[in-house]
């Protein structure tokens, strides 16, 4: 009997706390780093894996190099081989906290948060902050956001022959649509 109870309330709990993570496997991430005048850099992700812990604002995010696709295939290889190496530098992680989260506030409208933490890129850890949206409807909770961030923080090298047509500033917004699993 006790052993029975003993699981039961390990499962309990067990099922409890993975109620509280919210994940999705299909999230998206686009940069921007075009120039006027010169033709468009821009790339989509839509295979990022991103974590929120409903229960103290946790969220971590995976997004694969490799799965950035760009209008121009040329471009999308010059990307991975010669800027971002992904061979070398597979995937970009972010680790960190969203400020002042409350999981029963979230609501069909749109709220603002400030989100901090930990972003990886090309081995290169830099600590961020940055306001993002949260919205929740139908059981599913909608995270937007948008980050400006370097190539040269990051130690991505852009040769002198093309800097002039990559805006040293890249736009990078989030999406993503996380669902209890």
């Amino acid at each position: 009997m006790k052993k029975i109870i003993v699981l039961m309330s390990v499962f309990f709990c067990a099922s409890t706390l993975f109620a509280q993570k919210m994940i999705t496997r299909t999230g998206e991430v686009k940069f921007e780093a075009s120039v006027p005048a010169f033709e468009e850099v821009a790339a989509k992700n839509n295979s990022v894996s991103c974590i929120l812990d409903e229960s103290n604002g946790d969220l971590a995010a995976l997004v694969l190099i490799k799965g950035f696709k760009f209008k121009v295939p040329l471009m999308e290889e010059h990307f991975n081989e010669n800027y971002m190496e992904s061979s070398q530098y597979p995937k970009a992680t972010f680790k960190g906290k969203i400020l002042g989260f409350d999981a029963s506030k979230l609501t069909t409208s749109k709220v603002m948060y400030d989100l901090e933490g930990d972003l990886m890129i090309h081995g290169v850890t830099k600590k961020i902050k940055t306001k993002i949206a949260l919205a929740q409807a139908s059981g599913k909770v909608t995270v937007v956001g948008t980050l400006l961030l370097k190539a040269g923080d990051f130690k991505i090298e852009v040769p002198n022959l093309v800097k002039s047509k990559i805006s040293e500033s890249i736009k990078v917004m989030l999406n993503f649509t996380l669902e209890a699993k």
